[in-house]
């Protein structure tokens, strides 16, 4: 039985509908991201799994529970961090985990999550006065301080300086060692590439592509060889060479329109050495990042730049 399960979930604001036929799983020990433009639906499905949200209609189960009907059941069992807040802001970690650990029959020790996102020297200074980052790590413990079995995590890493992002990395993994189901939204495709085992791409309250990351950057532009090295290289002089178009996009990054082939690496290498040109880096399949925008367009461009967005309305 999958940990969680969504099948043709359906949620409206009104006219406005913001998740239209989303079928989603995930299984325990699995870490599945949701990724999409603002307005894809991203949170009013997470909020519909935890049965925050009344669906208009689909079926939706997590740990075998029905989220609304099972609700009283279901909390003890499941962890949330929202994007934004649910802490009292005069409250420091210390006070704020000592009180959500009286809710939970066997929560996990307070100092023991203290130390392990990071938070024991400010364990006293009050929610208002932490930093975004220590907000979020705080958050994070929040959301464990019950020992779930499956977790939702609203924009992890938003806000959390580097150093942050990989201690919360680190957690998030160890949880899904450990057996724990996560499921979590972003924007921050790199994040997602380091974390998911599988990533659901949504668009208009609508499932795009769904897959590991590799799967999904096969997804990308066509057959292409990128590379980087300095910028401002001859890239007509090179196309000559490999038989094909080269292109500068950004600066000292550079795209052959040729199918990767040992050859084709090797006319490249060979290339840069005779021009005095390190080769810094050579892929031969597309990012997330490049699947993600061919998939996604130029809708998610607008909406990201704040754009009013389709006319069947604003979606979150």
């Amino acid at each position: 039985m999958p940990a969680v399960e969504c099948s043709d979930l359906v949620v409206r604001y009104g006219e406005t509908v913001a998740v239209d036929g989303v079928s989603l799983q995930a299984d325990a020990g699995e870490v599945v991201a949701v990724l999409g433009p603002n307005g894809a639906g991203k949170t009013t499905t997470v909020e519909a799994l935890e049965g925050y949200r009344e669906p208009a209609s689909g079926r939706l189960r997590v740990l075998g529970l029905d989220p609304r009907r099972d609700h009283r059941a279901l909390v003890p069992q499941i962890g949330v961090m929202p994007q934004r807040g649910g802490v009292y802001p005069m409250l420091g970690p210390r006070r704020a985990l000592e009180l959500f650990a009286s809710y939970y029959p066997d929560p996990a020790p307070t100092g023991e999550l203290l130390q392990r996102l990071g938070l024991a020297a400010v364990a006293r200074t009050p929610w208002r006065h932490l930093s975004g980052g220590e907000q979020q790590r705080l958050s994070l413990a929040l959301a464990l301080v019950g020992r779930p079995k499956v977790v939702f995590l609203d924009e992890p890493t938003a806000g959390v300086d580097p150093q942050g992002r990989a201690e919360l990395r680190a957690v998030i993994a160890e949880l899904a060692e450990h057996g724990t189901c996560v499921l979590l939204t972003t924007h921050e495709l790199a994040e997602a590439e380091r974390l998911a085992d599988r990533i659901v791409i949504l668009r208009a309250g609508q499932i795009l592509a769904e897959g590991t990351a590799a799967e999904l950057a096969r997804l990308g532009s066509g057959p292409a060889v990128r590379f980087w090295s300095r910028p401002g290289l001859d890239t007509a002089a090179l196309g000559a060479v490999l038989g094909a178009t080269v292109t500068e996009d950004p600066p000292a990054a550079y795209r052959a329109e040729i199918a990767p082939t040992p050859e084709v690496t090797a006319a490249i290498a060979a290339w840069l050495a005779e021009h005095g040109a390190d080769l810094v880096e050579l892929r031969t399949t597309a990012s997330l990042e490049e699947a993600y925008l061919a998939l996604v367009g130029a809708e998610a461009e607008l909406a990201e730049a704040g754009s009013p967005g389709p006319t069947r309305g604003r979606r979150r």
